[in-house]
C-alpha cells in the first residue's frame, strides 16, 4: 500500500515539512495574567504537538489594544518573546515547524481588557453583538470608536513589529489573522465597515489595510515566511458581507500577488457547518490563489486524505483534534482510536487538559 500523500513531507513557501497536516490556532487562554506571557507550559504543550509538519500558535496579540479576551499571550514586549522563545526552540528541538498567529481582534473586546478603559477600536463604530471572557465572566463587548485615518499607521507599524518580534522568538514564519470577525476581517465587510475615507466604501478601499498589513510584514519576513488566514463565509462575531464571494475574490488576488507561503481558509462557519451561501464557491476562491492552499473545518481523516489526493487541498489544518491528541499525526497514519477532549478545560487553567493528554505507546502499554 502506497502512503496517502497527506503524510507525505512537502514545501511551504520557503519551508520544508514533515506531512501535510497543520496543527490550527487554537485559543487556549493560558498565558500570564500579570504580562500575556506565555511560559514553560506552553513550551509543553506545542512541543508535544510537534509532530504535525506546521503548528499556527494561537491568536497572539500584536498590541494591548489587540487583546480581546483574558489570558491571551501578546508578542510586542521582551518578555513576550522570551516566552515565545522557549516555545520555538521546545517544538524545534522535536523537529517541529511553528509559525506565530499575529492578531488585532479590533471590536470583539471589552473596556475592562483595555488600557484605561478605554473602548476598543473598528473600522466603524458599530458593536459586535458577541461576548468574551474578562477574566470573571462572560460580558457583552464594548460597542468600539471608529479608527481615526491618522491612526491606521499605527496598526499596520504595530503588525510590523510584530512580526519582527515573531522573528526575534525563533518562529519559522507568521500567519496574519484576516478572519473570524477580527480587526481586518471587520475592515473588508460592508456590514461592519461603514467608513467614507480611503477603507471604506468600495471593495478595493475595504481590502486596503489587510493589503497595506501583508506589505509590510513581507517587507520584514520575505512573502515565503508569510501566510495568511480567511474565513470568507463565515459570520463569526457578528460581521456579514453583502457580497462575499465578490470581496474574497478581489482579496486574494491582491494577496496572490505577495507570493505568499499559504493561504489557510475556513471552509464555511468557523467552527460550524460547511455549507456555503448561494453563490459561493470554495474552489473559485483557491484556484485565484498560487501558493500553498490549507483547508479548514471540520476535516475527518478520510475527508482530509481525499482533499489532498484530488488536490482540492495541499494541506489540512485540524484544530480541536490536537486538544486532546498530542500525538495526531500518529493517530491519523495509523486510523488509531482519538481521544475525547474535555471541554472544561478548553479555557483558561493550567496543565489538566492542556498537556496531560495521553499519546498512542501509553494507552496500548
Amino acid at each position: 500500500m502506497t502512503t496517502p500523500k497527506l503524510f507525505t513531507p512537502t514545501k511551504v513557501g520557503d519551508i520544508d515539512v514533515a506531512n501535510r497536516i497543520v496543527m490550527a490556532p487554537l485559543t487556549r487562554n493560558r498565558a500570564r495574567p500579570e504580562d500575556d506571557t506565555p511560559f514553560e507550559l506552553h513550551a509543553e504543550y506545542y512541543a508535544q504537538r510537534a509532530g504535525a509538519g506546521l503548528i499556527v500558535s494561537e491568536g497572539t496579540q500584536i498590541s494591548p489594544e489587540g487583546k480581546g479576551y483574558a489570558w491571551t499571550p501578546g508578542i510586542y514586549s521582551d518578555a513576550q518573546v522570551a516566552g515565545w522563545k522557549k516555545v520555538t526552540d521546545a517544538v524545534h528541538a522535536r523537529g517541529g515547524k511553528i509559525f506565530a498567529q499575529i492578531w488585532h481582534v479590533g471590536r470583539v473586546s471589552h473596556n475592562t481588557l483595555q488600557l484605561d478603559g478605554q473602548p476598543p477600536v473598528a473600522p466603524s463604530a458599530i458593536a459586535a453583538e458577541t461576548r468574551t471572557f474578562d477574566g470573571k465572566e462572560f460580558l457583552p463587548t464594548s460597542t468600539p470608536r471608529a479608527l481615526e485615518l491618522s491612526e491606521i499607521p499605527r496598526i499596520i507599524e504595530d503588525y510590523r513589529k510584530a512580526a519582527a518580534n515573531a522573528d526575534a522568538a525563533g518562529f519559522d514564519g507568521v500567519e496574519i489573522h484576516a478572519a473570524n470577525g477580527y480587526l481586518l476581517d471587520q475592515f473588508m465587510r460592508d456590514g461592519s465597515n461603514k467608513r467614507e475615507d480611503a477603507y471604506g466604501g468600495s471593495i478595493e478601499n475595504r481590502a486596503r489595510l489587510v493589503t497595506e498589513v501583508t506589505e509590510a510584514v513581507v517587507g520584514v519576513l520575505g512573502a515565503g515566511r508569510v501566510g495568511i488566514r480567511l474565513s470568507p463565509f463565515a459570520n463569526a462575531n457578528g460581521v456579514s458581507d453583502s457580497n462575499p464571494q465578490a470581496l474574497f475574490e478581489h482579496v486574494i488576488d491582491r494577496l496572490n500577488g505577495f507570493g505568499l507561503a499559504y493561504l489557510h481558509m475556513v471552509e464555511g462557519q468557523t467552527g460550524g457547518p460547511r455549507e456555503l451561501p448561494e453563490g459561493a464557491s470554495i474552489a473559485a476562491l483557491r484556484k485565484r490563489f498560487d501558493g500553498t492552499y490549507i483547508a479548514n473545518n471540520g476535516y475527518t481523516r478520510e475527508m482530509a486524505i481525499d482533499a489532498v489526493e484530488t488536490g482540492k487541498a495541499d494541506m489540512i489544518a485540524f484544530g480541536r483534534p490536537f486538544i486532546a491528541n498530542p500525538d495526531l499525526v500518529t493517530r491519523l497514519e495509523k486510523n488509531a482510536p482519538l481521544n475525547e477532549p474535555d471541554k472544561n478545560t478548553f479555557y483558561g487553567g493550567g496543565a489538566k487538559g492542556y498537556t496531560d493528554y495521553p499519546v498512542l505507546d501509553e494507552q496500548v502499554a
